[in-house]
């Protein structure tokens, strides 16, 4: 028994190595390298840039996220629409409900920018490193980005296979990533073993003091150490918090080290500019190569991940309605949160490709990256410090407080990022922030202009027809928003067409609040030949309808669903219905039998 703990004990912290620490364990590969571009390599300097470092990994990654955040999931699960999900309970109707609804909207749809740019960056910085081996010194940039391209076209292509497959290897990969830098930091700190003192937070203060302003806009590119902190919250709901915990220790034990021995590096070689590759080729130069293919499959991994991330997140959308239905396909029998979206999965990828060619370079594209991952950060700690408030952890409301105001001195910092390449990171994430609106508003005109009737009103003339006995015989159902509200469709086969089964079954689907569980609740004789069957699930859950009826005892004949034709002059609503007209219906993505479906077609005027 105690062998098989040890093994789950390790085996999970392997496991979040590979899944959820990837795009900050990548990190060392620019962080460093782009910061110098823009301070002096003097040892002063070196020593507070890398302070900096340090306190940033443990308040913003080890407080707000791994000790704050985690503390705060709904069944294992983590995420900005988790925190939005708890506000909600704890909320009264009203503005401070809307403020937080809009304040988790621009947090998804921040993370979502995040996962162009972080694949990009991570990829091409990789590919980079080639430079230093001999003979390919004068590696043209274009060809360069071309090899990058390529390995980001191969990792979209084998999305469809899902994480599971390939997770099993992941975790090894990433064991030997954080190892090797590990050693390699090591073996640099005892050139220069005085770096050891740059833990001392006193540097960090000293350098934000010395050099004012400047070293101020130095925390936008002090943060892309940090960057996929949010990764341990976000991904809680893959491995649980435990696991995800213990891998942080030896995570930021490997970072740190990395870190402090790239710091010694640049105090010894002040004319480095590639710093983590310089450093590993003047202690090893023989082991180069395959550190080099190393940090390529460690960038690969790093980029599944965020990959992985973005599928959650749009399925988590979908299901809690701010996004339109999209082709989901489950890519793991046993693992919930293992899905694939086709159309997300291709959309990232032309978009990871045009980034490259647009930025050419990684230190380039540093200088966009980090206002989405700030900007997350900031949302986060103001969701926090909102719960902490209104629940029994009152005394954590300072603390989250505290990195909340971290957070947003970060986000100033970026916000110098804006016009060198930042604007991009807006740009990305104002796509799904304006279909999110778009689809919202326009749900509620349509279900407004659909003008529904309640069960009473309809079962006046419904009994009328039902009476007649000329009815057909079998089951038919017919899908409806809630079960006591009849829209228009459904009128319009019954009440106009006489469509009336000797058994009508009314059939709703209810995303609760939770991540997973499904209930069902079977209404019978709502009316003579009328049932109503409720379907309860969770916003991670998918749904075998079939199944689900059978197992209740309605074996249909018939499916019909309504299909709404919208007739709008207004700009907004005619994007609104081309979204519907793009996107596939109810049934498709419920994947329903195609033989039973019958759409009904209903016109109305936005």
């Amino acid at each position: 028994m105690k062998q098989q703990g040890a093994d789950s004990y390790w085996g999970g912290i392997v496991k979040s190595m590979g899944l959820v620490f990837g795009d900050i364990g990548t990190s060392p590969i620019y962080t460093l390298t782009v910061i110098v571009t823009l301070a002096k390599p003097e040892q002063e300097s070196i020593y507070g840039i890398l302070s900096l470092i340090v306190w940033t990994l443990i308040t913003l990654v080890s407080v707000e996220y791994a000790w704050l955040a985690m503390s705060l999931g709904r069944k294992g699960e983590g995420g900005t629409i988790v925190l939005k999900e708890i506000l909600v309970k704890l909320l009264k109707p009203g503005r401070q409900l809307a403020f937080v609804g809009f304040l988790s909207y621009i947090g998804v749809c921040l993370l979502l920018g995040d996962g162009v740019i972080t694949p990009a960056i991570s990829i091409l910085s990789a590919v980079e490193g080639m430079e230093l081996i001999p003979g390919l010194e004068h590696t043209p940039q274009g060809l360069l980005i071309a090899i990058a391209a390529v390995i980001a076209v191969g990792l979209f292509i084998f999305q469809f296979k899902g994480t599971d497959k390939v997770a099993g290897a992941f975790g090894p990969l990433m064991v030997v990533w954080f190892i090797a830098l590990t050693a390699s930091g090591l073996f640099s700190i005892v050139d220069h073993p005085e770096v050891l003192k740059s833990v001392n937070p006193w540097y960090a203060f000293k350098f934000l003091r010395d050099n004012g302003l400047p070293g101020f806009f130095i925390l936008s590119e002090v943060i892309l150490c940090a960057t996929g902190g949010e990764a341990l919250y976000a991904d809680m709901g893959h491995l649980g918090r435990k696991p995800i915990i213990r891998a942080w220790y030896f995570v930021f034990a490997a970072l740190v080290i990395n870190y402090l021995g790239q710091g010694a590096f640049i105090i010894t070689h002040p004319k480095a500019t590639n710093i983590l590759f310089g450093m590993v080729k003047n202690e090893a130069s023989f082991l180069y190569i395959p550190f080099l293919i190393l940090t390529v499959i460690a960038t690969v991994i790093a980029s599944q991940a965020l990959i992985s991330g973005v599928f959650s997140i749009v399925y988590q959308g979908i299901t809690t309605r701010i996004l339109p239905l999209l082709k989901v396909d489950y890519t793991s029998s046993h693992l919930k949160s293992q899905i694939y979206i086709s159309s997300v999965n291709w959309f990232l990828m032309v978009l990871v490709i045009f980034i490259m060619l647009v930025f050419r370079k990684s230190e380039n594209l540093a200088a966009a990256y980090g206002l989405a991952v700030t900007g997350t950060m900031t949302i986060t700690g103001i969701m926090m410090v909102m719960i902490f408030a209104r629940t029994t952890k009152k005394w954590k409301v300072p603390i989250a407080l505290g990195v909340t105001l971290l957070d947003a001195a970060f986000l100033t910092a970026n916000l110098n990022k804006l016009p060198h390449g930042g604007y991009w990171s807006i740009i990305l994430a104002s796509v799904p922030f304006v279909v999110i609106l778009i689809w919202t508003r326009g749900q509620r005109a349509l279900y407004r202009a659909l003008r529904p009737l309640d069960l009473e009103t309809f079962l006046l003339s419904y009994e009328q027809i039902f009476a007649k006995e000329k009815n057909i015989p079998g089951t038919g159902l017919f899908f409806t928003k809630e079960w006591n509200v009849v829209p228009p469709y459904v009128i319009h086969c019954i009440i106009r067409s006489n469509i009336i089964y000797e058994r009508n079954v009314f059939i709703s689907i209810v995303r609760t609040d939770e991540p997973f569980g499904i209930r069902t609740n079977l209404r019978t004789a709502i009316g003579s030949g009328l049932d109503a069957f409720e379907i309860q699930a969770g916003y991670m859950e998918r749904i075998d309808i079939e199944s689900l009826l059978k197992k209740n005892g309605i074996i249909e004949k018939v499916i019909f669903y309504g299909i709404e034709d919208i007739a709008t002059m207004n700009p907004v609503w005619r994007v609104f219905s081309t979204i519907k007209k793009l996107t596939p219906n109810f049934v498709q993505f419920n994947k329903l039998p195609a033989s039973k479906l019958q759409g009904v077609v209903t016109r109305v005027e936005m």
